[in-house]
């Protein structure tokens, strides 16, 4: 039976389960990675299962999201990783090395293998013919301890790409046009698999900000086939043995399938405050832009540094815009100040940061009030950049760069004609920092700070459920909302107590206050709920105040898993019209759940004061074991 490249990757990982779309299948991790900001919390739970070295192929530590060290909560968080790292055999990319997807792309990623990343944005490896899914951290700390990860089989669906980009047309634009089509709601249940004659025309750097931005559709990952441009790519980081190629079979048949042709794309833009609210530049063009920021996960690579750097030869950037470039990694700071770029940049007026997330994840470079902000991230959610009331677009480099020498948002056609570059054949690696794993036996002492809590325990679900509704939101809540990021808060990842005084602050302020009164505690949401983020803090936070229950009309993926592992029930509305027949503060009752869990009910009875709601249980039997026992860890403690 002819085979796409997403169904030869999995049959070849899976340790449990049929492939049929729909059921829930176990597949064996070969790689890992963690950043700062989920990491600290992935690791304690890694101590918690109690292995003594990492049962990957390859796992690796990532510094790049709590960069500023304002006080000593960051500092100490980067002492502990180092050191955990060290005791448990990873591989540690210390604070200014680069943002994780990216030297994990340069130095890491395989064709063929799955990498399982507590980040969402890990699919950016599907640039390489990687199968590479973000998840909450304890699924990550579950993977490092030689366990399955546990997905519902996804449909398939195929992207065919044609034709060729046009001068001062990107990748960026070939994922904005896909968002702009189907919504960050249009992949959900999904993996995206590229496909047809233009895949040829992009290079790995150019898919990977294809796959990376493709979380915002919602979808589990995103992939491409590995073929010569995997190699070339492979070559000129010196691993070339790492390739494999890995196509496609002819007949594969995908369970969905979209076309664009890319010789038809013009440059393209998502407004505030969504990754899907695109149009084209040309419609918003002349709208005057105080900020632009080049950089993050998704377009930081040698290519679009180097692409902005030629643009400006010769030009300053307009005296009213802070122009701000976030290299992606280590290996792009070198080479880039090889080539002579960075003098290009330095010259036009660009202030150039350290290699890492920064502005992405609120972590500085927040925007001025009542201003325009451009920005190469992939998200921009409300209040994410750090300013409230905040007016950020999403755009390519060449839009970013055109906007920053004109002062307003600009179509970068009107430059003229596009600069010619060439990529090197053979990078400066930039990996003399990155720490390789210590020899297993050596005695390692863990580093921690009087920051880092312990990891909270959970109780089992009981036989009945009695608490009130503590907040009802409306539809695409974000884990941004749940938990908010910025530099005031991502320093407490790893202390639960603190972080959660924070819980849903951006939209309710008196939200803890009212947990804190309550015992238990239901959240009522509207269509994907959750969204955004794997950020697992998002679920662990609530649980920590108290919230088991969680009735909504759809979850976003990655944020339903975290709701299980730690013991939330995440319930649907089995008629989503009985959203408006729950208010914010109304006492509920669930008679009989645990029972109902345990002989596998699919749908729920909840009393709403006189009134009786019916909700849908939409999870596999594995996770009605995990909520009956309170949490994942004790389920495994447990197994």
């Amino acid at each position: 039976m002819a085979k796409t490249v997403t169904e030869k990757i999995l049959a070849a990982h899976l340790v449990e389960g049929q492939m049929i779309k729909g059921r829930e299948i176990g597949i064996r991790i070969d790689q890992t990675l963690t950043q700062d900001a989920t990491g600290t919390m992935a690791y304690l739970e890694f101590e918690a299962i109690g292995i003594p070295r990492v049962q990957t192929e390859l796992s690796v530590s990532y510094v790049d999201h709590n960069l500023v060290q304002s006080d000593f909560k960051n500092a100490d968080d980067h002492r502990f990783l180092q050191s955990i790292a060290r005791k448990y055999g990873l591989y540690f990319s210390p604070p200014g090395n680069g943002i994780s997807h990216q030297i994990h792309l340069e130095r890491f990623g395989l064709s063929g293998k799955t990498l399982l990343g507590s980040d969402s944005h890990t699919p950016t490896g599907g640039g390489l013919g990687m199968l590479a899914i973000g998840a909450g951290g304890l699924d990550v700390a579950m993977a490092m301890a030689g366990k399955p990860f546990y997905l519902i089989m996804p449909k398939i669906f195929g992207v065919k790409l044609t034709g060729e980009l046009s001068p001062w047309v990107s990748a960026r634009d070939v994922i904005l046009e896909l968002l702009r089509r189907l919504s960050v709601k249009g992949g959900v249940g999904y993996i995206m698999e590229y496909f047809g004659p233009g895949i040829k025309e992009l290079s790995v750097t150019d898919r990977a900000t294809i796959t990376n931005f493709g979380a915002e559709l919602g979808a589990t990952t995103s992939v491409f086939p590995s073929d010569e441009n995997t190699q070339q790519f492979l070559v000129s980081q010196g691993r070339e043995n790492g390739w494999l190629e890995l196509q496609a079979d002819a007949g594969a048949e995908y369970d969905e399938v979209i076309e664009i042709d890319m010789s038809t794309l013009e440059p393209l833009i998502a407004c505030p405050s969504s990754p899907d609210n695109v149009v084209t530049v040309q419609e918003v063009a002349g709208r005057p832009v105080a900020q632009v920021l080049v950089g993050s996960c998704a377009n930081s690579s040698l290519r679009d540094l180097m692409v902005v750097a030629k643009v400006l030869v010769g030009k300053e950037v307009d005296p009213n815009v802070s122009f701000e470039v976030n290299p992606g990694s280590r290996q792009v700071l070198e080479n880039l100040t090889a080539q002579g770029d960075m003098l290009s940049l330095i010259r036009a007026g660009a202030r150039v940061h350290q290699a890492g997330c920064l502005g992405c994840i609120g972590m500085g470079q927040a925007p001025a009030t009542d201003t325009i902000s451009l920005r190469t991230f992939p998200r921009n959610f409300p209040g994410r950049s750090g300013t409230q009331n905040d007016q950020v677009y999403l755009c390519s480099p060449e839009v970013a760069v055109a906007s920053a020498i004109t002062g307003r948002i600009t179509d970068p056609r009107n430059l003229g004609e596009f600069p010619s570059y060439s990529l090197p054949e053979k990078y400066m690696t930039g990996d003399q920092r990155i720490e390789a794993p210590r020899p297993a036996g050596e005695e390692i002492e863990i580093s921690r700070g009087p920051n880092i809590a312990p990891f909270p325990d959970f109780e089992p679900l009981p036989e009945t459920w009695q608490g009130r509704v503590l907040l009802k939101v409306e539809d695409n809540i974000t884990t941004d909302h749940i938990m908010p990021a910025g530099a005031k808060i991502l320093p407490l990842r790893s202390n639960i107590p603190a972080i959660s005084e924070y819980v849903f602050a951006s939209i309710d302020g008196d939200f803890v206050k009212r947990a804190h009164s309550e015992a238990n505690g239901m959240i009522v949401g509207g269509d994907n709920y959750g969204q955004g983020s794997s950020r697992e803090h998002a679920a662990l936070a609530p649980r920590y105040l108290g919230v088991r229950i969680k009735l909504v009309k759809s979850f976003a993926r990655i944020h339903k898993a975290n709701l299980i592992n730690f013991g939330i029930v995440p319930l649907a509305f089995a008629d989503p019209a009985d959203y408006d027949k729950i208010q914010q503060d109304e006492e509920v009752e669930i008679p009989g759940i645990r029972k109902a869990l345990e002989q596998g009910a699919e749908t729920l009875a909840i009393r709403v004061g006189p009134r009786e709601i019916q909700a849908r249980i939409d999870i596999s039997a594995r996770h009605r074991e995990i909520l009956l026992a309170g949490s994942l860890l004790n389920w495994a403690k447990g197994a």
